[in-house]
């Protein structure tokens, strides 16, 4: 996509309130801390960690603390914010172990992470690659602890996402920026 496209698409943003992430059911009690060595929380992300055809794709390394002890699944979601569309749009999704304290770099796609499929990615991890011209997006990995373990009889994004709604005990979100 030309730079122009992404010119005359600039003042277009996701509205944040209708990410379905926004919702009260999605309210938790506790903050988990969320973290990276390979940026700083609103910094940019680096190159490696951008889309296919735009950088390596590999998954930024995260780190997070503050899980409680009820969590019975952990749920990772990235998502983009500044997408030129109604809604924010979800890049990746997984569930995770609730004893992990976070996923090295390239790791989200690794054997021990249950990938979900989304618009995006049907195999795990896909970076950020923002219609060039658009100006800045906010990249969000949230991760939620839930207070039950997620079925294997929940295959979709959609399904996951209402299951978690009012079952999660805490969250927490790091935010990365890319501008193409």
């Amino acid at each position: 996509m030309s730079t122009a496209i992404g010119r005359l698409l600039r003042p277009l943003r996701a509205d944040a309130t209708r990410s379905p992430l926004a919702g009260a059911g999605f309210t938790a009690p506790r903050i988990i801390t969320v973290s990276s060595p390979d940026f700083a929380d609103g910094a940019p992300m680096p190159v490696r960690c951008a889309g296919p055809g735009v950088g390596d794709n590999q998954s930024p390394e995260l780190h997070w603390t503050g899980v409680p002890a009820e969590a019975r699944q952990l749920v990772l979601i990235l998502d983009d914010v500044d997408v030129p569309l109604r809604a924010p749009l979800i890049h990746s999704i997984a569930v995770l172990d609730p004893e992990l304290g976070g996923l090295a770099a390239g790791e989200f796609n690794a054997d021990h992470v249950r990938v979900f499929p989304t618009m995006l990615s049907k195999t795990g991890y896909s970076g950020p690659r923002p219609i060039p011209g658009h100006g800045p997006h906010r990249y969000r990995f949230h991760v939620l602890a839930l207070d039950f373990a997620i079925t294997t009889q929940i295959t979709s994004t959609k399904q996951l996402i209402d299951a978690a709604s009012t079952r999660v005990v805490a969250r927490g979100t790091l935010t990365g920026t890319y501008e193409r």
